[in-house]
């Protein structure tokens, strides 16, 4: 029941709660030990938050997901997991994440509520509405980057990184709607009623418009923000955003993938390759140069 419990938490998805570390990373304090350690806190709250998340979504599309040739092996929808005990640890994770995140930043624990209140908008009315899904999906991922800055004393953080990170959301979020309509085909629609209300060509037509605004925006965030290093040397980590997010276009578009980001992240190489040089060079640029 524990080993099923934890499948149900998505550990592996927690890796999208690394968003609470833009501001620790970018705002030059990933050297200071009490902002680290608070920015740590917050993940770990971030990370129970959005499992107690998880298994609300899972206990409110039990029936959908055992249609779906994948998600009906999961733990509630195979019958794994009781769904009296994922609905208390639900309750027990969002309150007790909530207490902590009060506890340890009043602004943080305000984040963390609306976090909470909008995935259980989200999962019982937002999904259903074409094109407020996929926004409602990115503003969780821009308040992980918010959350990250209500936790430390931020001096040099840019909003452009808001709004690079919402557009990379965005751009996650159309390519997985993409990935389930390709691997549904007909049966899409009994699954996520939503997903009739999309087609390829409509969402491919938004994929492009996201993809250029979010290389656009990061581009624009390397030489005009305020705070960063006065030679632009910052401008030397575009082509890893770009090798990125086109990795990730070559992976929707002609491997068929982009069902789950963070699946994509851990297991493909060459993307992990550029993520991690892009950190690289932001640290060289940040921290070193």
């Amino acid at each position: 029941m524990l080993i099923s419990l934890l499948k149900t938490m998505r550990p592996r998805q927690w890796t999208k709660n690394i968003f609470v570390f833009v501001a620790l990373l970018f705002d030059r304090q990933l050297t200071n030990p009490d902002s680290f350690l608070h920015t740590l806190a917050a993940f770990a709250l971030l990370c129970l938050m959005s499992s107690a998340v998880y298994i609300m979504n899972d206990l409110a599309d039990i029936e959908s997901d055992r249609q779906h040739p994948e998600k009906r092996e999961r733990p509630l929808p195979s019958g794994q997991l009781d769904p009296t005990i994922a609905r208390a640890a639900s309750i027990l994770f969002a309150l007790g994440s909530l207490a902590a995140g009060f506890a340890l930043a009043a602004n943080f624990g305000w984040v963390l509520l609306g976090y909470l209140v909008i995935q259980i908008a989200y999962t019982f009315w937002f999904k259903h509405v074409v094109l407020l899904d996929v926004f409602i999906i990115t503003t969780g991922f821009v308040l992980r980057i918010a959350a990250g800055v209500t936790i430390i004393d931020v001096q040099r953080f840019s909003p452009w990184l808001y709004v690079f990170g919402g557009f990379l959301a965005l751009f996650m979020a159309l390519g997985k709607r993409r990935h389930e309509l390709v691997l549904l085909g007909d049966n899409a629609r009994s699954h996520r009623a939503i997903l009739n209300e999309y087609n390829l060509d409509f969402i491919d037509r938004m994929l492009g418009v996201v993809m250029t605004s979010a290389i656009v925006s990061y581009s624009l965030y390397t030489f005009l923000a305020e705070g960063l290093p006065g030679n632009h040397v910052m401008m030397l980590t575009i082509p890893f955003v770009l090798y990125s997010i086109f990795r990730y276009l070559y992976l929707i578009h002609v491997q068929n993938e982009g069902g789950a980001p963070e699946e994509i992240l851990l297991r493909d190489r060459p993307l992990q390759a550029a993520v991690g040089l892009f950190g690289v060079v932001v640290f060289i640029a940040l921290y070193v140069l």
